[in-house]
């Protein structure tokens, strides 16, 4: 199940910063960055609940799910 991040979507849209997201949300920095820079990194239940409750989002707004055999998929897995 190809799941992708939307998170620098989110933050750039949001007009903040990697450490602010990180500071705002009290992740770890470097997950933080990892989420930012990586779409198909995704974020650890835990995480994912601690974005949601700070920013009062819903987990669709910043993870996408990708058909496991679209074009979307294989190109980003190359």
């Amino acid at each position: 199940m190809p799941v992708k991040n939307k998170i620098k979507q989110f933050i750039d849209n949001k007009g903040i910063t990697p450490y602010k997201f990180q500071k705002d949300t009290g992740v770890a920095s470097k997950t933080a960055y990892d989420l930012y820079n990586n779409p198909w990194q995704v974020p650890h239940a835990t995480v994912l609940n601690k974005i949601c409750d700070r920013y009062e989002i819903q987990p669709s707004e910043i993870l996408e799910w990708i058909r496991p055999n679209s074009d979307l998929a294989n190109e980003e897995n190359k």
